[in-house]
């Protein structure tokens, strides 16, 4: 059966003074939760803004559902409608209170639901004092707070898409695990619904990664489904009188008095063959540092 994307891109480019985005191809599977890594720097959320609509200044073609182009997400409404967007803390103005949010996304969304922003307001204790607090600004809220606000601002619309950029890291490990099942929970409700996050938190949000896209100087260096990605690298872990040879073989190395280990592509395992390994599978925080790595700047 064929895959269906939810977004597809193809020639990405905004280009900065030192830095340029570049990404000739770009497909986020419909029906999945999808993970965009990278270091800081590495263009994650100058490529979500593309998506998003948050930055119109990029070159290339991008198409959502299958049918509707980056203008038609500008101009049509029915497009808008169908894609929820939380971004950084400054995606609210800091001086709307509660209330105006709310009254701003009944003026700007067909599909919004008020009872359904209170229902997730008390889900998500956005209150410390268990109370609604309408007249609370924005700007005076903590970083995990605001997230929480957005989170239900978007969860109240009745979208196909969400486009969140680094949700997780202003939030507690109580609500990482919280967002995850909000993720899950969104996905299995409707068929084709989809979600694409940019993350730091790898290991935290791995439970509900289904595919990965990791990028590094603007580009993106690998991408799959995180079951084939674990398949495609191996921890390998081996004896210390073999770590010289090894060392050059692996992405990722560290060894001690009692042994390597590091990340391995599974088609150069033969290329440690005649030594005493052992070989794992990798966490997709493992494949994804090591792959980082491979193709950062930094030593």
């Amino acid at each position: 059966m064929e895959m269906m994307n939810v977004i597809e891109g193809k020639n990405i480019v905004k280009k900065f003074k030192n830095f340029e985005l570049n990404v000739p191809e770009l497909e986020i599977p419909a029906g999945f939760a999808t993970a965009l890594i990278g270091e800081n720097g590495a263009g994650k959320t100058t490529l979500l803004n593309a998506i998003a609509g948050t930055r119109l200044d990029y070159k290339g073609e991008l198409k959502f559902f299958g049918e509707f182009s980056d203008k038609d997400r500008e101009k049509n409404p029915e497009v808008r409608e169908r894609i929820g967007y939380t971004g950084t803390e400054n995606y609210y103005l800091p001086g709307w209170s509660v209330d105006q949010v709310r009254e701003i996304s009944k003026l700007l969304f067909a599909k919004y639901d008020d009872e359904e922003f209170g229902r997730r307001y008390n889900e998500l204790a956005i209150s410390a004092s268990g109370r609604y607090e309408g007249g609370k600004k924005f700007s005076s809220l903590s970083d995990g707070t605001k997230t929480k606000l957005m989170l239900a601002s978007v969860l109240a619309r009745d979208t196909d898409l969400l486009v969140m950029d680094e949700p997780a890291s202003p939030l507690d490990p109580l609500m990482r695990d919280k967002l995850c099942e909000l993720i899950s929970e969104y996905i299995s409700s409707r068929e084709g619904r989809s979600v694409f996050f940019s993350t730091h938190n790898i290991s935290d949000m791995e439970n509900i990664t289904d595919y990965a896209i990791i990028m590094e100087h603007g580009e993106i260096v690998e991408k799959g489904f995180v079951e084939d990605l674990k398949e495609k690298y191996l921890l390998v872990k081996g004896e210390p009188e073999d770590a010289d040879v090894a060392k050059k073989v692996l992405y990722t190395f560290t060894s001690t008095k009692y042994g390597y280990e590091g990340i391995c592509l599974a088609e150069d395992l033969d290329k440690l063959a005649g030594m005493d390994i052992s070989t794992e599978t990798a966490s997709l925080f493992q494949i994804s540092v090591a792959i980082m790595k491979k193709n950062s700047r930094m030593k």
